[in-house]
């Protein structure tokens, strides 16, 4: 009993930390794979994982957002940051975060996270969000990975020649440079084009 509550705990930390280090490449699902299939593949097993997991995974985005909040000053001179803060909020933006927060490898909720510290955003409706989507995402990315079709370390070995590792160094790195052009682009225009097509549709 001791033994399997440790290890749920050591879950929970890893994916508390694997998502409180902004743009960290190790997917925490595949040790938690792992781990059911070490202790045995059950109905009940599967479910303490997928809670646990997602979890860890949703108050890790509390550092991020903190991050943002003491990062203010330099993220407020962000066009795009000020214009995350007239999205926040409203309908569209808690979509587009459980979207974020739902896509597999791409740490796009990092980067929302953080923007929505730098404006002072409500932290408690987002973490709501984030949790629905977190257990989504850690109940689909499991059951694939427990079937077979997903087998991250033997194509990146095979195919790259990168250890779990190495691709997490690779990985991390891209997310760093994919952050900075994510905020170095101009989504204005973008936003504005498409909130004129919603209002024409909705008129």
């Amino acid at each position: 009993m001791i033994s399997s509550l440790l290890r749920l705990l050591l879950l929970f930390l890893f994916s508390f930390v694997a998502n409180a280090t902004a743009f960290f490449g190790v997917s925490y699902t595949l040790i938690a794979t792992a781990e059911i299939s070490a202790t045995g593949i059950n109905l009940q097993s599967f479910a303490l994982v997928v809670f646990v997991t997602a979890l860890g995974a949703t108050l890790g985005k509390i550092v991020i957002y903190y991050s943002g909040r003491g990062l203010q000053k330099s993220l407020r001179k962000n066009k795009n940051v000020r214009l995350l803060g007239t999205w926040i909020g409203k309908t569209g933006f808690y979509l587009g975060l459980f979207i974020a927060a739902l896509l597999p490898a791409l740490p796009f909720d990092d980067y929302v996270y953080l923007g929505v510290g730098a404006n002072k955003g409500r932290l408690i409706p987002m973490l709501g969000v984030t949790f629905l989507a977190k257990l989504a995402k850690s109940a689909f990315e499991i059951l694939l990975e427990l079937s077979g079709l997903v087998e991250i370390s033997r194509l990146t070995h095979d195919f790259l020649g990168l250890s779990r590792l190495e691709l997490s160094i690779v990985t991390s790195a891209a997310f760093i440079v994919l952050g900075i052009a994510t905020y170095k682009i101009d989504w204005e225009p973008l936003a504005t084009r498409v909130g004129r097509f919603f209002w024409h549709r909705s008129a």
